[in-house]
């Protein structure tokens, strides 16, 4: 590995810590730092995300993701993440979460060739749904979204492949929260809210999906 990924992984620990959340292991490093470079590598021709520099993916997409992937409950089975784009957060929740039985729907076909790419190179069990996720009929124990496009319709869609006692986890801001908790509905209860790190007003919101809507 070259010398330029290990800093990659050395400033992703740093940046972990400033946020203060643990560092990764050995390994996870190294997986990280193999993310990081298959980015870089199809961002030159295939546009995965409007953010390009390594320190803002660094920064804003592995930092981000792995918060999330450390704040949703135990006891999370099977994931679908909702417009998976270049993988986040739903790869490093299947690297931090091995637990988690992880799917990632994406309908763009370039995006989703980057998906199975990065799923064949990481070596991680992760599914591929290479098309849109409202397609999908089996429920999940947790949905993640995370700047998808017609985020409030996307919400109404995902928050309908929760199980009952599931997840519905939103990676959003503050201003923009209460219309993606009206877009999800009354069957769902929101008591459980994380600071992202990376900027004051980025949260992630965790909605359980509970057996009668909550005004019943």
């Amino acid at each position: 590995m070259s010398e330029e990924a290990k800093s990659a992984g050395l400033r992703l620990n740093a940046l972990l810590a400033e946020a203060g959340s643990e560092p990764l292991d050995s390994l996870l490093t190294q997986q990280f730092e193999e993310y990081l470079s298959l980015i870089l590598r199809w961002n030159a021709r295939v546009n995965l995300t409007a953010i390009r520099d390594e320190e803002g993916i660094l920064s804003r997409h592995f930092v981000e993701s792995i918060t999330c992937a450390r704040a949703l409950p135990a006891g999370i089975r099977t994931l679908l993440d909702f417009g998976s784009g270049a993988g986040f957060p739903g790869i490093p929740i299947e690297l931090c979460r091995p637990e988690i039985a992880v799917t990632l729907a994406e309908s763009q076909g370039k995006k989703a060739a980057f998906l199975s790419e990065a799923v064949r190179v990481l070596g991680i069990p992760a599914k591929v749904h290479a098309q849109r996720a409202e397609l999908l009929t089996v429920p999940f124990d947790c949905v993640t979204l995370r700047a998808v496009d017609r985020m409030e319709l996307a919400v109404q869609t995902g928050g309908r492949l929760v199980c009952p006692g599931g997840w519905l986890a939103l990676m959003t801001t503050v201003g923009e929260l209460p219309r993606m908790q009206a877009a999800a509905g009354e069957e769902f209860s929101w008591e459980h809210t994380a600071r992202l790190p990376g900027g004051a007003d980025r949260l992630l919101a965790l909605g359980e999906r509970v057996a009668e809507p909550a005004s019943a």
